[in-house]
């Protein structure tokens, strides 16, 4: 049985890229197609350029459910680590896994190895969560790291291991069109600890876009450091 519905993931998609997701099938392929890399772009502005008016996602090859997990009622005092950073597994909300086996040309030990365990494994990449407003975050923690202006091919992508962090200050929040329950929304990721750059906080971390890069570059860039393999929801259940 699937953890959240269809209509509930597509309006999550579109609340945080900022345009409208939609499904298709094979027979239907539209030309914009939703990748990793757009859904991460989404937190540089690419997509909110006025050339990008909408995306569509076939949703049996963009998510992975085999790998969903129900956290909303999951607490436990266990020490989680990933690539050797602390992990904040996230407790309270339903991890929507995305498709990501045999996607990068690295192959798969920055995901680590399936199933519970507390400790590291070789390879893998540490964790972290980011909301659609985290290059705000530059003027909060002041970075040591500047990332240029925020332009369309500028900037950089924020992120931090602190889940709660993630959660108080940057996530979005929509409401479902069907039934006007609202629901907040972060991006699980692995981030490359090779690329990052550790800001004056610990725990928020840069991904450096410098201004100029062109979008082959970011693409490059973003697919090599950072890459989102879980959608996180949960319901608002009192005024946020």
């Amino acid at each position: 049985m699937a953890l959240v519905h269809t209509n509930v993931l597509l309006q999550a998609l579109s609340s945080f890229t900022g345009v409208a997701v939609k499904a298709y099938n094979d027979l239907e392929k539209p030309n914009q197609e939703l990748t990793g890399f757009l859904l991460q772009a989404s937190t540089l502005d690419s997509l909110n350029t006025g050339s990008c008016k909408g995306l569509f996602v076939n949703m049996e090859k963009f998510f992975d459910s085999k790998f969903d997990y129900d956290c909303t009622n999951v607490k436990d005092d266990t020490t989680f680590r990933r690539g050797n950073e602390p992990y904040m597994r996230p407790f309270g909300w339903k991890r929507i896994a995305l498709n990501v086996l045999d996607k990068y040309p690295d192959g798969n030990a920055w995901l680590g190895t399936d199933g519970w365990r507390s400790h590291s494994v070789a390879g893998e990449w540490p964790v972290s969560y980011h909301g659609t407003s985290m290059f705000k975050a530059k003027s909060i923690i002041k970075s040591n790291y500047e990332a240029g202006p925020r332009q369309r091919y500028g900037g950089g992508i924020y992120s931090t291991c602190d889940i709660n962090e993630a959660a108080n200050r940057y996530s979005k929040i929509f409401t479902c069109k069907e039934t006007g329950k609202r629901y907040q929304v972060l991006l699980q990721n692995r981030i490359n600890p090779k690329m990052r750059k550790v800001c004056d906080r610990e725990d928020y971390w840069l991904i450096e876009v410098p201004d100029g890069t062109s979008r082959e570059e970011e693409k490059a860039i973003v697919e090599n450091s950072i890459r989102p393999y879980g959608l996180l929801l949960r319901e608002v259940k009192e005024e946020y």
